[in-house]
């Protein structure tokens, strides 16, 4: 028999009560409390951020001509392309001038014949004159020269202000541009006859540059703001008017800001709603009446807190609400009052102090009074 088997029966017990011994002394131990959990907190400070409003609105000319017949005729030709730039006073159209023509060559000859008769009685007077002196001629015949000398002067007039009409419609035969714009399509074409009588439309000339944008707006937001700058929450910009930018039609943000012109002081009553009417530079042509755009009016600054949308949620009663971190550095709810959103944050009015800690991560893995580790998000 080896001398190690003799031995190894007796080394199984005392293991076992080392073993014993040590599970006693692991079980006596407390547990270690685990470490407070790390949030992502943003220090908030309050300054001026601007207040804006989105409105939908559309497109108009600055100014309108409606180009109308003003004498009667056939139209000769057309002096203009469909679509083209036109300048105050181009010509557009040319109207059969022959018969204004001849009614000025008429309107000239009475008046020569109306001179050769003033000159005739004028030559009757000063005559008459002397003779009356005399007592050659009786008072009556005198008063009566004198008289038709007036009537003659009368006659002058009147065929003087007969060549001006005649002048006038025949200048109406060449149809020109009012306005400085862009053509519209052409309403009649060479050989159509236009009355002036009917006021016959011959063509439209829109300005669009500058071009209008009318904008809706409610009542109620109106009043809204109304208040703010009455209460001094809202301040205005400065003298300048506020500016605006659009969004057009395919998303794409047009590169000319414009300039608020006015709000109209009427409310239509089937929308609740009021017209503001803002002016942008359009050298381009890109913006065409009747486009819809939606538009950003600045409207001033206000004094808030401005907070990622990820540190905001809304109770179940819709109440908008946040974490943030007091200076023992526990977790505490705050009721937050918004006014929008300014880029990707939140405009907050009231419910944060300046300094405050608002969590914007790891906010689901505390509770109200528990205690936080803080690490300083971006």
């Amino acid at each position: 028999m080896h001398l190690r088997d003799v031995f190894r029966p007796s080394i199984a017990p005392v293991a076992l009560v080392v073993a014993l011994g040590a599970c006693s002394q692991a079980a006596e131990r407390p547990a270690a409390a685990p470490p407070a959990p790390q949030v992502d907190v943003v220090t908030v400070h309050r300054e001026s951020v601007p207040v804006a409003i989105e409105l939908p609105g559309r497109t108009s000319a600055n100014v309108i001509a409606q180009v109308r017949a003003r004498v009667d005729g056939i139209v000769v030709r057309r002096e203009f392309n469909e679509g083209s730039d036109v300048k105050p006073g181009q010509r557009l159209y040319q109207i059969d001038r022959a018969p204004y023509v001849a009614a000025l060559a008429s309107a000239q000859a009475a008046l020569q014949k109306a001179h050769a008769n003033l000159v005739s009685q004028d030559a009757t007077v000063e005559r008459y004159k002397l003779l009356v002196a005399r007592n050659a001629v009786s008072k009556q015949d005198y008063d009566n020269a004198f008289a038709a000398q007036g009537q003659a002067a009368a006659d002058v007039a009147a065929a003087e202000a007969a060549v001006e009409t005649a002048s006038i419609n025949l200048g109406y035969t060449d149809v020109t541009s009012p306005i400085s714009g862009r053509t519209g399509i052409s309403q009649v074409t060479p050989g159509a006859y236009v009355q002036a009588s009917q006021a016959t439309l011959m063509t439209t000339v829109q300005q669009l540059d500058p071009i209008k944008v009318d904008l809706t707006q409610s009542s109620v937001e109106g009043l809204r703001l109304r208040s703010d700058y009455a209460s001094g929450r809202l301040k205005l910009n400065g003298p300048d008017r506020a500016k605006v930018t659009l969004v057009l039609e395919d998303g794409t943000e047009y590169t000319r800001r414009g300039a608020l012109l006015f709000t109209d002081i009427t409310v239509d009553q089937s929308t609740g709603s009021v017209t503001v009417r803002a002016l942008f530079p359009n050298p381009d042509g890109i913006l065409l009446p009747g486009m819809f755009v939606r538009a950003r009016v600045e409207e001033g600054v206000r004094d808030a807190f401005l907070v990622p949308q990820v540190g905001v949620t809304h109770d179940p009663q819709g109440h908008a609400t946040a974490l943030v971190v007091e200076s023992d550095g526990k977790v505490a709810v705050r009721k937050l009052q918004l006014a929008g959103t300014h880029g990707d944050r939140w405009i907050v009015e009231s419910g944060l102090e300046e300094g405050d800690r608002v969590i914007v991560g790891g906010a689901q893995r505390v509770q109200p009074g528990a205690a936080v580790q803080i690490a300083q998000a971006n």
